[in-house]
């Protein structure tokens, strides 16, 4: 195998650029650079030369001995000073010696799951963690990349192989292949199985923490949209003007409350007659947003907004203001007045909506794996001979080996770690 090198702590200039080494030529580039041997697991400042002599830095120069390394492999780190030449100079000295080579995107984290360093489920979680936006996302994140389901999954992974052990010794102890040769208890295990991944499958899941919370903003042309709008995403994001139509497209804006991911979006007034070509399609547009969103904000008619819409009273200080009888909300965008109980109301619905922190949230991928598990303990509580009752614990075990990763494939690993940059 070869050992590969990169910049592991972003783009340059910065104080500090540390470069990564991993592989079996690792220490040996790492002895040629500093010009000695370095202690283990220590910080050591070394002075770091080329091939003929030339000083390219002096650094701090780390050697970890495989495979107690976050690769699995012999790992050395060169904490440089930031500038461009400098972290140039010494990856073109490390790319002269014989073995080396740059990596690619995200090689280093695979070589940790090829080396069993870290399994799927946590890889997943490690690339949500460098793509975390909000607080929410990081702690969603951090828990899947700490472990937090894949030991959950291990768990339930030790379960079924329990509950397949019963079912093999009622097979080589039983003369009829009849599920009542099963222990007691087995059905109220398998029970109890299948009710904590119907759980776990209910969550929240971890595309919302990307995507956002939707608030669709609607209701007919002139009726203060665009103006709440954009004081929810406290920019001039969409035009406002009296002019009916003015907004004939989708405004999108993503922005983060309270540490929580929220997309909002401004939507044409819609209106039954009236509307040119133009804005006819922006109308269209719009009644599919409403079947999208996860809050509709109502400005329109009471009572004429979609099923669960918020009824708002917008444009309060306008003088032809009219007041709703059940409003959840009462707002002016002009003068503020309401915004802060409805920015505390989306907060809230919003937060319930979303996976709790610290709690890992299923993307799809692992969603799809998990309710192919579920399935299967499902069809084992139903199957009336023993040989299906084993055939289905067999694939609610291979549910969950994909999960983790114990059974992939490369077009798929290739995906996931093509999401980390070049040194992750």
């Amino acid at each position: 195998m070869q050992t590969i090198f990169a910049v592991s702590s972003g783009s340059p200039p910065a104080a500090i650029g540390v470069i990564r080494i991993s592989g079996p030529q690792a220490g040996s580039a790492l002895r040629s650079l500093a010009g000695r041997d370095i202690p283990e697991r220590r910080a050591s400042l070394a002075r770091l030369r080329s091939s003929d002599g030339r000083v390219l830095d002096e650094a701090l120069a780390l050697w970890f001995p495989g495979p107690a390394t976050a690769t699995g492999e012999d790992l050395a780190e060169l904490h440089c000073h930031g500038g461009r030449a400098v972290l140039a100079a010494v990856c073109r000295e490390l790319d002269r010696f014989e073995g080396l080579r740059p990596a690619e995107e995200g090689e280093f984290t695979r070589r940790a799951f090829a080396n069993g360093r870290i399994d799927l489920a946590e890889a997943e979680g490690l690339a949500d963690l460098l793509e975390a936006e909000t607080e929410l996302q990081r702690a969603a994140a951090m828990a899947q990349a700490g472990g937090v389901l894949s030991r959950k999954v291990e768990a339930w992974r030790d379960e079924v192989l329990r509950l397949s052990a019963q079912v093999e010794a009622a097979l080589d102890f039983s003369d009829e292949d009849d599920v009542s040769d099963l222990p007691e208890g087995f059905k109220i295990d398998l029970d109890t199985l299948r009710d904590e991944l119907a759980s776990f499958l209910s969550r929240p899941r971890a595309e919302k923490l990307r995507e956002g919370f939707r608030v669709v903003l609607a209701g007919p042309p002139n009726s203060g949209k665009s103006t709440l709008f954009n004081a929810l995403v406290e920019a001039e994001a969409a035009i406002i003007s009296p002019i009916a139509g003015t907004t004939r497209d989708v405004i999108e804006r993503s922005v983060s409350i309270a540490g929580i991911p929220f997309s909002f979006i401004d939507t044409a007034g819609l209106r039954d007659e009236g509307a040119e070509e133009i804005e006819a399609i922006g109308i269209e547009r719009a009644r599919g947003e409403l079947e999208r969103a996860d809050v509709v904000l109502w400005l329109g008619a009471e009572g004429e907004g979609p099923a669960g819409g918020w009824e708002i009273a917008a444009r309060k200080d306008a003088a032809d203001f009219v007041p709703k009888e059940n409003a959840q909300h009462v707002v002016s965008a002009a003068t503020e007045e309401g915004l802060n109980g409805l920015n505390h109301a989306l907060i809230e619905t919003a937060r319930d909506a979303m996976p709790k922190p610290g709690e890992a949230a299923l993307n799809a991928r692992q969603s799809a794996r998990l309710a192919q598990a579920h399935a299967g303990i499902v069809g084992a509580g139903e199957a009336k001979d023993l040989l299906l009752v084993a055939e289905d614990l067999r694939q609610a075990r291979r549910a969950f080996d994909q999960l983790i990763g114990r059974s992939t494939t490369e077009d798929m690993l290739d995906a996931l770690f093509g999401r980390f940059c070049i040194g992750k």
